[in-house]
Formats: C-alpha cells, structure tokens, sequence
C-alpha cells in the first residue's frame, strides 16, 4: 500500500504540534527506564494500527539497546519468556488504558503496575500511555507522516 497523506497536520495545527512535542518530552522527564517507554509507545501504536509510530518507536528501542525478538515479541509478551514482571505489569496497563473497557482499567491491572512502579514511576507510565496514544489518534487520523520516514 502506498501512504497516502490526508493532510499535513504539523503545517495546520503548529500549536497543537508544539503542545504535544511539550507533552511527549515531559512524559520522557523522569526515571522510567527508556527501552521500558520504547516498548509502550510501540505497543500502544500496535493496538492502535499507526505504522509510522510502530516505525518510530520500534527504531528508537533499538537505539535504546532493544533487542529485535522482544520487539518482534510484543503483540504476544503474555506468550513469550522475554520480559520481565515489572514489563509485563507496564504492558498489560497499556492495554487496559489503550483499548479500556466501559469500566475503565482493571483494579487488578492497575495494583499489578503500583507493585511494580514507585508512584512517581507509575504517574510517568500513565503519561507516556496517554501521550502515545495521543500521537496514534493523530496518525491514523491525519496519517501525516509517511511510515518508514522517520530515521534517529
């Protein structure tokens, strides 16, 4: 399939643009560990079908010292051995903030994560989950950049 831009979003809406550039370094402030981020952000992109931030996120988790398997791995980390408790309570909160049920995110989901994140750690994740998801509205929305066009 070749890209088809809808329109040029970051042209349209510059303050927008800027606003979210804001968010997304202020959800990275903090000492979430970065190849923990890389792997919500390209989870969250997964579930939402936005392929230019599955391009993005996949090339900057392996700059981050990601290794490709557990990227490959992560539309079934329940199945696999490859991620450790504490990326395994982060994912299933990306689901459950990604793809909510009309009761909203599991209390059991949400105590796995506070076991596993200090709150300071914890109110990062849920900043990174919600301002990727964020980008992914926009993406598959607009479909503003091109899949494959993003280089570290």
């Amino acid at each position: 399939m070749t890209h088809v831009s809808r329109m040029d979003f970051d042209a349209l809406a510059p303050a927008f643009s800027r606003a979210m550039n804001r968010l997304d370094a202020a959800a990275a402030d903090g000492d979430l560990e970065r190849s923990l981020r890389e792997l919500v952000r390209i989870h969250a992109s997964q579930l939402n079908g936005c392929a230019y931030c599955i391009d993005m996120h996949a090339k900057d988790a392996r700059a981050a010292g990601e290794t490709e398997q557990r990227i490959y791995a992560l539309p079934a980390w329940r199945e696999t051995p490859y991620f450790t408790e504490r990326e395994r309570a982060a994912l299933a909160l990306t689901e459950a903030v990604t793809v909510p049920t009309r009761a909203g995110v599991p209390d059991d989901v949400y105590a796995d994560a506070a076991k596993h994140f200090a709150e300071g750690e914890l109110a990062q994740l849920i900043s990174v989950i919600v301002t990727i998801n964020a980008w992914n509205r926009i993406g598959v929305a607009a479909r503003p950049w091109e899949p494959g066009s993003y280089q570290p």
